[in-house]
């Protein structure tokens, strides 16, 4: 999803067999089919699908009913319970929704603007509005305008990689909260490897109308996410936890083994942790719970941000948050990609808020995000999650089981959805890791 049109490839690179059948895959018009080759070809430290399918690389058999395979998730605001549109007035994928900080039912909107095979420039952007529900879908009630990250010099890039240090602008960001203010994070050039994260506070992109107090992890400008050896050529989809001091951590891989480490407010990144939290049956749990993956075309990697919550009613007098009942939540996602078709399956997963942060429960079962289309016997809508954010505004990091949230999503990389359901509708039948030895 970095860069679309094949026409453009011609005009910086020559006619070299090997690049030109990497580029195609890069440049395909088809934004879920560049999706597939940039996470596959260009991520080193996931298993994913191969270069190329063929023929014989078809979907088995007709899937079975929703209801059998999945934990149905309904929305608490539509008439109907189904996802409701997010509606920029242009074509915008990969949404993210965060509370407006001072207006009532009112939220920032956020999310990928779809490149039209027509536009011939190397530009990226990210679009957003302050938006309201009307008539069942959240829509933007000011002017849609361009997020100003700026670009990032790279250069890094070698071989047959070399064509995207023309790349401009950030891809796929996340907004979420911290435990005081929100953030961003975005790919975009690296100045330590190809293709890198960096991370902003939010609060330098829009007008933002409340104080927040500035913390040592200012990120006043974007400041690239270092990781521990080793990098891949192309690093994403990282996401940042706080433990329950407050300290921040990015988590750069969930599977097949984790990876994560205590992050500064330069950016730069302790060493690896997740071999600690591996001793407690990391790798176990997930092989207990999560599909089986055959040798093609299906891949488990992260999809959002992290959020933290107590597992219990914040109605309730006798709550209160401890190490027993706090965890770390975010979505990964099965990924298949059958007849040039690439869909999605969220499966929530908890850990601890405590050193050494060790998995604490996933989804037994993938989410369905009730409204999603099958489009056929063999063949669903592409939903990707994207981001997870509380809907009410002061709840920042930490929330409830009784407190809602949304879920932003990009529907066939090219339009965006949400919905809003409680804490407790994501953790509905969980496998414990302590069950799973």
């Amino acid at each position: 999803m970095i860069v679309r049109d094949l026409k453009r490839l011609a005009l910086v690179v020559g006619p070299v067999l090997v690049l030109l059948f990497l580029s195609a895959s890069l440049w395909h018009a088809n934004p879920d089919f560049v999706r597939s080759r940039i996470g596959t070809l260009l991520d080193t430290h996931h298993v994913d699908t191969p270069p190329a399918a063929t023929d014989d690389d078809s979907r088995p058999g007709p899937l079975p009913p929703h209801n059998e395979t999945h934990n149905e998730i309904f929305s608490l605001s539509t008439f109907d319970s189904r996802y409701f549109p997010i509606e920029f007035g242009k074509y915008v994928f990969n949404p993210n929704i965060i509370p407006h900080p001072t207006r009532d039912e009112t939220w920032i909107i956020m999310g990928q603007r779809y490149d039209d095979p027509n536009n011939r420039n190397f530009t990226c952007v990210e679009l957003g509005c302050y938006a309201r529900f009307v008539d069942g879908a959240l829509v933007c009630v000011d002017e849609v305008r361009r997020f100003p990250i700026a670009p990032t010099p790279g250069g890094m890039c070698e071989g047959e990689l070399t064509f995207l240090n023309l790349n401009d602008g950030p891809h796929d960001a996340r907004v979420f909260y911290g435990p005081q203010k929100p953030y961003t994070m975005y790919g975009s050039q690296s100045g330590i490897t190809c293709f890198g994260l960096w991370m902003q506070d939010f609060r330098q992109l829009v007008d933002w109308d409340a104080h927040e107090p500035d913390t040592p992890d200012d990120f006043k400008v974007g400041t690239e996410v270092q990781r521990p050896e080793p990098w891949a050529p192309v690093e994403k989809n990282w996401f940042i936890f706080w433990d329950k001091d407050d300290q921040m951590h990015a988590h750069y891989d969930m599977f097949p083994t984790r990876a994560f480490a205590k992050l500064s407010n330069d950016g730069s990144a302790g060493p690896d942790l997740a071999p600690a939290a591996a001793l407690h049956g990391d790798e176990l749990c997930m092989r207990r719970y999560l599909p089986k993956l055959p040798p093609r075309l299906e891949s488990i990697h992260q999809a959002t941000n992290s959020l933290k919550i107590t597992l219990c009613n914040r109605a309730d007098a006798g709550c209160k948050a401890d190490d027993d009942n706090t965890f770390i939540l975010t979505i990964i996602q099965h990924k298949t990609f059958y007849d040039w078709h690439g869909e999605y399956e969220p499966y929530v997963v908890l850990f601890y808020q405590r050193p050494p942060y060790e998995l604490y429960a996933i989804s037994k079962k993938s989410l369905w995000i009730h409204g999603r289309q099958r489009l056929s016997d063999t063949r669903t809508e592409m939903v990707y999650v994207t981001s997870i954010n509380w809907k009410e505004r002061g709840v920042r990091y930490h929330g409830y089981l009784d407190d809602v949230l949304f879920l932003g999503f990009g529907v066939e990389d090219k339009t965006s959805g949400g919905i809003d359901v409680r804490g407790a509708d994501l953790l509905v039948d969980l496998g414990l890791c302590s069950a799973a030895s």
